[in-house]
Order: C-alpha cells, then structure tokens, then sequence
C-alpha cells in the first residue's frame, strides 16, 4: 500500500536525521522513566528535534496553506504530529518547566 504525503515526509526527516532522531529516542525514555534525571538534555536535544519536525511540517503543509485548502493542511499537519507524538511520546514536554511544591 502506498504511503500517504505526510507518513513519507515524516520518513524523509527521519531518515536524513538518524542520528539526531537516534539519540533523542533514548533521551525520550529517559526521561520518560525519571524527568529529573536528564532534563537538561531532554530540553537540550530536544529543541532540535522540534526545530526539524517543525520544518518539515512547514514543508509538508506551506503550499496547501493558502485558500480552499487551509482546513486540510491543518488536518495534515496533526496527523503528521501524532506521527511524531506516536513515536516519541514526551515531545510536547520539551521546553517546559516544571516547578516541585515541596
């Protein structure tokens, strides 16, 4: 079955980013087990991650952005998130501080 738009440009950023992807896969575990562990590096490699995935939900969605479609580039860039939200669970937690009452 062929893949649709989005699953190949999700394809296409993992590939031509293995290692960065690689490693962020690790640190997302991590830091699923234990956030105070590597939180540091979680935010730290992270914000790259999201700098790529953002990029290529630009490119997938820029042209399609524009008149009548608009509603369907919306559609297109969620699904292309929870792409990336099924394979790396704790990406929506990058950049966020989370301050402990004690």
């Amino acid at each position: 079955m062929a893949k649709t738009k989005y699953q190949e440009y999700y394809q296409k950023m993992v590939t031509e980013n293995r290692q960065l992807f690689d490693e962020f896969l690790k640190i997302n575990d991590l830091f699923k087990a234990d956030p105070q562990s590597n939180a540091e590096q979680f935010h730290l490699v992270g914000q790259k991650v999201l700098d790529k995935v953002r990029d290529f939900d630009r490119r997938l969605c820029s042209a399609m952005g524009r008149g009548v479609f608009s509603t369907y580039s919306q559609k297109l860039s969620e699904k292309f998130w929870d792409l990336v939200r099924k394979d790396f669970d704790q990406i929506d937690m990058v950049g966020v501080k989370v301050k402990t009452i004690k």
